[in-house]
């Protein structure tokens, strides 16, 4: 049981670490093949940000474990939008722009909802994991519409010096040295959620929904409350938007696509709902604060407590 947690601690704090790592190692070996700034951020650097997720979803599908990466997925969700931007949000108001209004925010809901509804027969195949992947595409083509500065928006001052300035040399480094360090954390922290999982008879998905959700999410909420401090607010919205979309349509799908699972009811009847619940809260907290032109910290304290009160009422059934 020791061992189980102490590869949960360490596989959390290294997924973040080799994560930032492989992401740095894979936007500067882009820049030296000749890919745009522009590009790097919509692609490599706004997506990198969800490849905790990515990996721990694989490794837990291979495992046998699907249920632990819907959690994963779902959790995710919820905890980017109830931590990550309850946080931010405490730390400093987020100004509103008003083409999140018109855009981004209701496409992460129809997302939602979309992906939510392939887990109505309380299984995910791979005609659902590809209808899901197809969607990715479809929303990235409509988020990079008329996104001339999405790309450096997604990536502040000190990130894209250091993708400028790494060598050729050390940007392979990185790569190689991220992505192994991401495959093997991502295989302790799921052997040892799994492990403490079947200690206390929790299911493997409350512990996606919860600890390791939490943990994949941290470099969300990290970028987010640095941006937040720094002043640049969009990164942090945006990192949030980006990181849903795809946590649902390239996360989600993958135990769809390695081998298909059948879905708890629980996740289709209790944590799917609470995911559309939060993320329609959002777009209604935003279409609210309209006249004050930004999220305030009342905003912020209702996302949090919220959360807090979703994770309260998990432990509390997962212990009747």
């Amino acid at each position: 049981m020791l061992s189980a947690l102490f590869a949960v601690v360490i596989g959390l704090m290294v997924l973040v670490w080799s994560a930032d790592k492989f992401v740095l190692g894979a936007a500067a070996t882009a820049r030296r093949l000749g890919m745009s700034p522009l590009l790097v951020g919509l692609t490599i650097v706004s997506i990198g940000t969800s490849a905790p997720e990515l990996f721990v979803s694989a490794v837990a599908a291979l495992d046998g474990v699907g249920n632990l990466a819907i959690g994963n997925a779902v959790g995710s969700n919820i905890t980017n939008i109830g931590l990550v931007l309850g946080v931010t949000a405490l730390i400093a108001p987020i100004p509103l722009q008003q083409k999140l209004l018109r855009k981004e925010l209701p496409l992460m809901l129809l997302v939602t909802v979309l992906a939510s509804l392939t887990l109505v027969d309380l299984e995910l195949t791979l005609m659902d994991a590809i209808f899901l992947m197809i969607g990715m595409v479809v929303a990235m083509y409509i988020l990079f519409q008329e996104s001339d500065d999405a790309g450096e928006a997604l990536v502040d001052e000190d990130e894209a010096a250091a993708i400028e300035s790494l060598s050729s040399q050390m940007a392979m480094m990185w790569l190689v040295v991220g992505l192994l360090a991401l495959m093997a954390s991502s295989k302790a922290l799921v052997w040892g959620a799994t492990i403490i999982a079947q200690s206390y008879g929790v299911s493997d998905l409350v512990i996606g929904l919860t600890i390791v959700a939490i943990g994949t999410s941290l470099p969300e909420l990290a970028a987010s409350v640095a941006s937040a401090i720094k002043g640049h607010h969009e990164i942090a919205i945006g990192n949030v938007i980006g990181s849903n979309i795809f946590n649902l349509l390239m996360v989600m799908p993958i135990p769809g696509l390695l081998a298909g699972i059948k879905v708890e009811p629980l996740a289709l009847y209790r944590d799917v709902p609470v995911m559309i619940a939060f993320t329609a809260a959002l777009l209604v907290l935003f279409i609210l604060s309209r006249k004050r032109g930004q999220l305030g910290r009342g905003s912020g304290i209702l996302l949090l407590g919220s959360f807090v009160g979703y994770l309260l009422s998990l432990f509390l059934l997962a212990n009747e």
